[in-house]
C-alpha cells in the first residue's frame, strides 16, 4: 500500500526562506518541491512581497531585472497566494521590520510562519500561528 501524501495548509515562507529555496540548491530547494506539488499552500502579501523583490535586487546574488522577472513569474506567482492584509499588526516582534509576516500570516489564517529569523522564531506562536524553523517545516513530510 502507498502512503499517504501529508499536505498542510497555508504558510507564510519569510524573505530569507523564500531567496534561499529559489537561489540556492541546497536543502531549502525541497520547499520549492513542497509548494509545487501542493503539499503547502505558501501565501504572500503586498508588503512582504516588496521585501522579497528588493532583496532579489541585491547585488550579491547578481540577477539582472528579467531573471528576476522569470523567478517571480513561473516559480512564485502560479504557486502564491497573494492576500490582503485584513489584521493591522504593530509591535508584536521583537523586530517591528518582521510584524508584515505576522499580519500576513494572521490575514491569511496560515497554519505557520517559516522562518530563521530568532526575533520571530523566539516567539513561537501568534494567535493560532505557529512560528518555524525551515527544518521543521520538512520534516512533517
Amino acid at each position: 500500500m502507498g502512503k499517504k501524501e501529508k499536505t498542510i495548509g497555508r504558510v507564510v515562507l519569510d524573505t530569507n526562506i523564500l531567496v534561499s529555496a529559489l537561489l540556492f540548491k541546497g536543502g531549502l530547494a525541497r520547499i520549492v518541491d513542497l509548494w509545487k506539488k501542493g503539499k503547502i499552500i505558501p501565501v504572500l502579501s503586498r508588503e512582504t512581497f516588496a521585501e522579497f523583490e528588493a532583496v532579489l535586487e541585491y547585488p550579491k546574488f547578481s540577477l539582472t531585472r528579467q531573471e528576476i522577472k522569470v523567478l517571480i513569474e513561473e516559480e512564485l506567482l502560479p504557486y502564491f497566494e497573494v492576500i490582503e492584509i485584513t489584521d493591522d499588526v504593530e509591535g508584536i516582534c521583537r523586530d517591528t521590520n518582521d510584524d508584515k509576516f505576522i499580519a500576513c500570516a494572521v490575514s491569511a489564517s496560515a497554519d505557520f510562519i517559516v522562518t530563521g529569523d530568532k526575533d520571530l522564531l523566539y516567539m513561537g506562536k501568534y494567535k493560532s500561528v505557529e512560528i518555524i524553523s525551515a527544518s521543521v517545516l520538512l520534516k512533517m513530510f
